[in-house]
Protein backbone atom coordinates (compact mmCIF):
# COMPACT_ATOMS: atom_id res chain seq x y z
CA UNK A 1 0.00 0.00 0.00
CA UNK A 2 1.04 3.69 -0.46
CA UNK A 3 1.57 5.42 2.99
CA UNK A 4 0.51 8.88 3.05
CA UNK A 5 1.37 9.32 6.53
CA UNK A 6 3.94 8.56 9.71
CA UNK A 7 3.27 9.10 13.43
CA UNK A 8 6.31 7.95 15.28
CA UNK A 9 6.15 7.94 19.14
CA UNK A 10 4.27 11.35 19.72
CA UNK A 11 4.42 12.36 23.40
CA UNK A 12 2.46 15.82 23.80
CA UNK A 13 2.51 17.49 27.04
CA UNK A 14 0.36 20.68 28.99
CA UNK A 15 1.33 22.49 31.65
CA UNK A 16 -1.57 23.14 34.22
CA UNK A 17 -1.61 25.91 36.48
CA UNK A 18 -1.67 29.93 36.59
CA UNK A 19 0.68 32.01 35.08
CA UNK A 20 2.54 35.08 37.03
CA UNK A 21 4.07 37.12 35.23
CA UNK A 22 7.35 35.08 33.87
CA UNK A 23 6.79 31.97 36.10
CA UNK A 24 4.31 29.35 36.99
CA UNK A 25 2.58 28.87 39.92
CA UNK A 26 2.12 25.11 39.21
CA UNK A 27 4.96 22.99 37.65
CA UNK A 28 2.23 20.20 37.19
CA UNK A 29 1.96 18.59 33.78
CA UNK A 30 -0.67 16.72 31.92
CA UNK A 31 0.07 14.49 29.60
CA UNK A 32 -1.95 14.29 26.32
CA UNK A 33 -0.78 11.90 23.88
CA UNK A 34 1.94 9.72 25.19
CA UNK A 35 4.16 7.65 22.87
CA UNK A 36 1.99 6.48 20.01
CA UNK A 37 2.67 5.73 16.74
CA UNK A 38 1.18 4.47 13.37
CA UNK A 39 0.87 4.52 9.84
CA UNK A 40 -2.05 5.27 7.38
CA UNK A 41 -2.38 4.48 3.58
CA UNK A 42 -3.94 5.96 0.73
CA UNK A 43 -7.87 6.56 0.80
CA UNK A 44 -7.89 4.82 4.29
CA UNK A 45 -11.08 6.38 6.33
CA UNK A 46 -9.87 6.61 10.14
CA UNK A 47 -12.26 7.50 12.72
CA UNK A 48 -10.65 9.17 15.66
CA UNK A 49 -12.92 7.25 19.20
CA UNK A 50 -12.54 7.82 22.84
CA UNK A 51 -14.02 9.76 25.60
CA UNK A 52 -13.10 13.69 26.08
CA UNK A 53 -10.13 14.31 26.89
CA UNK A 54 -8.48 10.94 25.15
CA UNK A 55 -6.34 13.15 22.65
CA UNK A 56 -8.44 12.96 19.64
CA UNK A 57 -8.21 16.87 19.01
CA UNK A 58 -4.60 17.22 20.16
CA UNK A 59 -3.78 14.26 17.49
CA UNK A 60 -5.53 16.26 14.65
CA UNK A 61 -3.92 19.57 15.64
CA UNK A 62 -0.08 17.87 16.17
CA UNK A 63 -0.98 16.63 12.10
CA UNK A 64 -2.01 19.69 11.07
CA UNK A 65 0.74 22.17 12.90
CA UNK A 66 -1.64 23.97 14.60
CA UNK A 67 0.63 22.82 17.19
CA UNK A 68 4.40 21.01 18.14
CA UNK A 69 5.03 17.60 19.60
CA UNK A 70 7.28 17.31 22.96
CA UNK A 71 8.32 14.22 21.22
CA UNK A 72 8.44 12.50 18.35
CA UNK A 73 7.88 12.69 14.34
CA UNK A 74 4.70 12.85 11.81
CA UNK A 75 5.21 13.28 8.40
CA UNK A 76 2.79 12.87 5.09
CA UNK A 77 2.91 13.27 1.68
CA UNK A 78 0.49 15.50 -0.46
CA UNK A 79 -1.64 18.11 0.75
CA UNK A 80 -3.34 18.25 3.89
CA UNK A 81 -6.57 20.72 4.90
CA UNK A 82 -8.77 20.25 8.42
CA UNK A 83 -11.88 21.30 9.86
CA UNK A 84 -10.83 21.45 13.62
CA UNK A 85 -13.24 23.95 14.51
CA UNK A 86 -15.96 25.87 12.47
CA UNK A 87 -14.53 28.40 10.04
CA UNK A 88 -11.08 27.40 10.50
CA UNK A 89 -8.87 28.86 7.82
CA UNK A 90 -11.20 31.38 7.19
CA UNK A 91 -11.28 35.45 7.56
CA UNK A 92 -14.27 36.79 8.78
CA UNK A 93 -13.85 40.02 6.68
CA UNK A 94 -13.86 38.56 3.90
CA UNK A 95 -16.83 37.04 1.60
CA UNK A 96 -17.95 33.64 1.42
CA UNK A 97 -16.76 33.52 -2.19
CA UNK A 98 -12.97 35.87 -1.15
CA UNK A 99 -12.57 32.53 1.68
CA UNK A 100 -12.57 30.12 -1.01
CA UNK A 101 -10.36 31.76 -2.97
CA UNK A 102 -8.28 32.17 -0.23
CA UNK A 103 -8.48 28.75 1.23
CA UNK A 104 -7.42 27.33 -2.43
CA UNK A 105 -4.20 29.22 -2.41
CA UNK A 106 -3.17 28.50 0.70
CA UNK A 107 -3.41 24.76 -0.73
CA UNK A 108 -1.42 25.75 -3.36
CA UNK A 109 -4.18 26.09 -6.05
CA UNK A 110 -4.20 28.41 -9.15
CA UNK A 111 -6.99 30.77 -9.39
CA UNK A 112 -8.03 29.17 -12.86
CA UNK A 113 -8.26 25.56 -10.61
CA UNK A 114 -10.88 27.37 -7.97
CA UNK A 115 -12.46 28.74 -11.22
CA UNK A 116 -13.09 25.45 -12.03
CA UNK A 117 -14.78 24.28 -8.83
CA UNK A 118 -16.25 27.25 -7.12
CA UNK A 119 -19.42 26.85 -8.41
CA UNK A 120 -19.59 23.42 -7.21
CA UNK A 121 -18.35 24.61 -3.86
CA UNK A 122 -21.38 27.24 -3.78
CA UNK A 123 -23.76 24.57 -4.90
CA UNK A 124 -23.05 21.83 -2.26
CA UNK A 125 -22.88 24.20 0.15
CA UNK A 126 -26.27 25.54 -0.18
CA UNK A 127 -25.10 29.12 0.38
CA UNK A 128 -26.01 30.61 -3.33
CA UNK A 129 -27.98 33.58 -1.33
CA UNK A 130 -25.11 34.35 1.48
CA UNK A 131 -22.01 33.54 -0.72
CA UNK A 132 -21.14 37.24 -1.48
CA UNK A 133 -21.88 38.86 2.24
CA UNK A 134 -19.01 38.57 4.97
CA UNK A 135 -18.62 35.63 6.58
CA UNK A 136 -18.46 37.25 10.03
CA UNK A 137 -22.60 37.58 9.75
CA UNK A 138 -22.80 33.83 9.00
CA UNK A 139 -24.34 31.20 11.96
CA UNK A 140 -22.40 28.63 12.72
CA UNK A 141 -24.39 26.30 10.61
CA UNK A 142 -23.21 28.25 7.38
CA UNK A 143 -19.83 28.65 8.24
CA UNK A 144 -19.70 24.69 8.40
CA UNK A 145 -21.51 23.97 4.96
CA UNK A 146 -19.04 26.32 3.50
CA UNK A 147 -16.06 25.02 5.43
CA UNK A 148 -16.97 21.57 4.66
CA UNK A 149 -17.68 22.16 0.64
CA UNK A 150 -14.60 23.96 0.21
CA UNK A 151 -12.31 21.10 2.23
CA UNK A 152 -14.28 18.40 0.14
CA UNK A 153 -13.94 19.77 -3.67
CA UNK A 154 -10.36 22.13 -2.77
CA UNK A 155 -7.41 19.36 -4.26
CA UNK A 156 -6.27 18.34 -0.41
CA UNK A 157 -4.52 14.44 -0.16
CA UNK A 158 -5.40 14.37 3.45
CA UNK A 159 -8.54 16.07 5.25
CA UNK A 160 -8.89 16.08 8.96
CA UNK A 161 -12.36 16.73 10.26
CA UNK A 162 -13.14 16.68 14.37
CA UNK A 163 -17.03 16.54 14.38
CA UNK A 164 -17.97 19.23 12.10
CA UNK A 165 -20.78 16.96 10.22
CA UNK A 166 -22.49 17.56 14.14
CA UNK A 167 -23.41 21.03 13.14
CA UNK A 168 -26.64 21.30 10.45
CA UNK A 169 -29.52 19.58 9.30
CA UNK A 170 -29.88 16.10 8.90
CA UNK A 171 -30.43 16.20 5.60
CA UNK A 172 -26.76 18.31 5.03
CA UNK A 173 -25.43 15.58 7.34
CA UNK A 174 -26.58 12.62 4.89
CA UNK A 175 -25.49 14.74 2.22
CA UNK A 176 -22.01 15.76 3.82
CA UNK A 177 -21.42 11.43 4.79
CA UNK A 178 -22.01 10.43 1.17
CA UNK A 179 -20.03 13.26 -0.58
CA UNK A 180 -17.19 12.11 1.88
CA UNK A 181 -17.66 7.97 0.85
CA UNK A 182 -17.63 9.31 -2.44
CA UNK A 183 -14.10 11.26 -2.73
CA UNK A 184 -12.62 8.85 -0.33
CA UNK A 185 -13.82 5.79 -2.27
CA UNK A 186 -13.49 6.88 -6.49
CA UNK A 187 -10.48 9.71 -5.42
CA UNK A 188 -8.47 7.68 -2.80
CA UNK A 189 -8.60 10.71 -0.63
CA UNK A 190 -7.54 10.26 2.63
CA UNK A 191 -9.85 11.50 5.81
CA UNK A 192 -9.12 11.68 9.79
CA UNK A 193 -12.63 11.96 11.60
CA UNK A 194 -13.37 12.18 14.90
CA UNK A 195 -16.51 11.79 16.40
CA UNK A 196 -18.48 10.17 19.39
CA UNK A 197 -21.39 9.14 17.15
CA UNK A 198 -20.88 5.60 16.69
CA UNK A 199 -23.01 5.03 13.80
CA UNK A 200 -21.11 7.78 11.50
CA UNK A 201 -18.15 5.90 12.43
CA UNK A 202 -19.47 2.72 11.24
CA UNK A 203 -20.93 4.89 7.92
CA UNK A 204 -17.70 6.69 7.04
CA UNK A 205 -14.54 4.86 8.02
CA UNK A 206 -12.44 1.41 7.30
CA UNK A 207 -10.29 1.32 10.48
CA UNK A 208 -10.48 3.05 13.64
CA UNK A 209 -7.88 4.24 16.21
CA UNK A 210 -9.53 4.17 20.09
CA UNK A 211 -7.57 6.21 22.07
CA UNK A 212 -7.48 6.36 26.11
CA UNK A 213 -5.90 8.40 28.26
CA UNK A 214 -2.96 9.41 25.43
CA UNK A 215 -2.49 6.24 24.24
CA UNK A 216 -3.66 3.74 21.77
CA UNK A 217 -6.21 1.06 22.95
CA UNK A 218 -7.40 -0.51 19.78
CA UNK A 219 -6.08 -0.16 15.94
CA UNK A 220 -8.03 -1.86 13.30
CA UNK A 221 -11.54 -3.36 12.78
CA UNK A 222 -14.49 -0.79 12.97
CA UNK A 223 -16.80 -2.97 14.87
CA UNK A 224 -14.33 -4.71 17.44
CA UNK A 225 -12.76 -1.30 18.28
CA UNK A 226 -16.03 0.81 18.61
CA UNK A 227 -17.27 -2.64 20.64
CA UNK A 228 -14.32 -2.60 22.50
CA UNK A 229 -15.26 1.38 23.41
CA UNK A 230 -18.75 0.51 24.51
CA UNK A 231 -18.05 -2.15 26.33
CA UNK A 232 -14.79 -0.27 28.25
CA UNK A 233 -17.76 2.54 29.29
CA UNK A 234 -20.78 0.29 29.84
CA UNK A 235 -22.40 1.17 27.30
CA UNK A 236 -25.87 -1.33 26.39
Amino acid sequence: MNKVMVVENITKRYRLGLMNLTTFNNEKYITALDNISFSIDKGERIGLIGNNGAGKSTLLKLISKLTSPDEGYIGYNGKLTSMLEVGTGFNNELTGRENIYLNGAILGMRKKQIDERIEDIIAFSEMEEFIDTPIKRYSAGMYTRLAFAVAIYLSADIVLMDEVLAVGDINFQKKSINKMLEIATRQDRTIIFISHNMDLIRKLCNRVIYLDKGKIIFDGDVDKGIKLYLDNNNYD
